[in-house]
């Protein structure tokens, strides 16, 4: 692999990760947020620094043959124990336990670190290879614990990954689910990395050549299988983000012909209700859903509830079942409290009615998704509609 191989997943993990920076910094006490961006730097700063042209730089830079070694395999075993943390964190549990058993993992892996550097420290390696170090000095002392133990460190994290993921995967649906089959298939390439590095050394030990598995068909699998987990890592957490944002927005359009209804009766704010586009979906829904109440309390005076009793036997005899005999009573009640304020333009009932109920729902909750569905299938609310015109939801 050439130096552009290991600088695009680099780029390609820097892009996503600043994409998550501005969410880390709305959400900096988030353990899951922290793990994923930990994860995404630690993947980057891997390819790019295992690259062979930063290897190079790196130990000029230094002074020290091949001091890029123990730097890269530090920055492997981090990812190794980022991508651990991360999956402890996702997968959630008692808050305790979760920080409890992150801890060990963190711990853990910055004592391998530790373990890695001492080791190089004592070894010695006074020609710098880019591409092949693992075979060149895998008969030398300590550099080949090094890298027996870096080696092994991939391992384990590999197996455990694949162990955790399986097992969740199995109580789990959904996007989840293919996520954590997505992490699994990129910690089998992760794995496979591992075991064909082994094999390139044992060879060496046993005096033959393999040195093309390590220093040709490894990096290979190291590029795709980081890649694929964090394909695995990303994608039920943009998916879930994508689904929440869709509700949302669903939720949003739902509720207009009810606050289309409402603003007949008040006209005061010709810009209510409506937001700008860069406007997130929760904001246009809480907006929304704040003019339908002050609506709902505006018309509160002109409120007819011997109408809305009419209305809900109405629905009650036409098969509708409760909560959406409710619905439709609700709706009833405000269509003619919309007419009664359209033919009231002076506002003296308003005047009138300024001592009496101040809050729009003195008669309890009302189901503001249902009563606008009302109004979206049956715009008639007079007449009672049959059981299908309003819809079964109970989003809200």
């Amino acid at each position: 692999m050439q130096g552009s191989s290991y600088y695009i997943p680099a780029g390609a993990m820097a892009t996503a990760l600043a994409f998550k920076v501005p969410s880390l910094v709305r959400s900096w006490r988030d353990p899951l947020m922290w793990a994923v961006c930990a994860l995404l730097a630690m993947a980057g700063l891997v390819f790019f620094f295992a690259a062979p042209p930063t290897i190079s730089k790196v130990n000029r830079l230094t002074g020290v043959t091949n001091f890029s070694a123990p730097l890269v395999y530090a920055l492997l075993s981090g990812f190794s124990g980022a991508c651990l943390v991360l999956l402890v964190n996702w997968r959630g549990g008692p808050p305790e336990r979760t920080r409890r058993v992150s801890r060990r993992w963190i711990a853990g892996y910055s004592v391998h670190i530790v373990a890695l550097v001492l080791l190089f420290l004592l070894g010695d390696a006074p020609v710098e290879r880019l591409r092949d170090l693992d075979t060149y000095y895998a008969n030398t002392p300590y550099i080949r614990e090094m890298i027996v133990l870096y080696l092994t460190g991939v391992t384990v994290a590999g197996v455990t990954m694949n162990v955790l993921c399986w097992r969740w995967a199995l109580q789990v649906h959904g996007w989840l689910r293919i996520g954590l089959l997505i992490i699994m298939l990129g910690y089998s390439f992760n794995t496979a990395y591992a075991i064909v590095k082994f094999a390139a050394v044992f060879a060496r030990w046993a005096g033959g050549d393999w040195d093309g598995l390590s220093t040709d068909l490894a990096p290979v699998l190291a590029s795709v299988g980081a890649q694929v987990s964090a394909v695995g890592f990303c994608l039920p957490l943009v998916c879930q983000r994508v689904a929440d944002t869709w509700h949302t927005w669903a939720d949003y359009r739902h509720l207009g012909p009810l606050w289309r209804e409402l603003r007949k009766a008040v006209p005061g704010h010709p810009r209510a209700g409506r937001v700008l586009w860069w406007s997130s979906a929760e904001l246009s829904l809480t907006r929304r859903e704040s003019d339908i109440h002050d609506g709902l309390l505006a018309l509160h005076p002109y409120f007819d509830h011997q109408e809305r009793a009419r209305a809900y036997a109405a629905a009650e005899g036409a098969g509708c079942r409760p909560g959406q005999s409710q619905a439709v009573a609700d709706a009833a009640m405000v269509t003619a409290a919309v007419r009664a304020r359209l033919a009231d333009p002076e506002g003296r009932m308003m005047d009138s009615a300024a001592g009496g109920v101040a809050s729009s729902d003195a008669d309890g909750p009302r189901d503001l998704m249902r009563i606008s569905a009302v109004l979206r299938e049956a715009p008639d609310t007079t007449a009672a509609p049959g059981p299908t015109a309003v819809p079964g939801s109970d989003r809200r």
